[in-house]
């Protein structure tokens, strides 16, 4: 892997747990974080698709705005997990031969 890769790899991981936080963060102010969440759902959305690029950004995207949207999925860290699905089981999925 590159260096541009390994220090890309580690900055999205970086930056998604630190916005997972930012996302649960509406836990802490009852009532006022919910409403947080309307600001919050549409930027996060884009960031998403900013730090992952193509067709699974854009699904990412819509996951993370989703999720945001409605009460209660706050816990649920959709960062880390696309960071997960890209950087460890889609990398696995390369590596497997292909049957034909």
């Amino acid at each position: 892997m590159s260096k541009e890769k390994k220090d890309n790899k580690i900055r999205n991981l970086i930056l998604g747990i630190v916005l997972d936080g930012v996302g649960m963060l509406s836990f802490v102010i009852p009532g006022i974080g919910e409403f947080s969440d309307v600001i919050w759902a549409p930027i996060s959305a884009w960031v998403m698709t900013r730090l992952y690029k193509g067709k699974i950004g854009q699904a990412a995207g819509m996951v993370t705005f989703v999720e945001e949207l409605i009460p209660g999925l706050d816990f649920i860290p959709t960062f880390t997990i696309m960071w997960f699905y890209t950087y460890v089981f889609k990398k696995s999925e390369l590596n497997e031969p292909i049957e034909v």
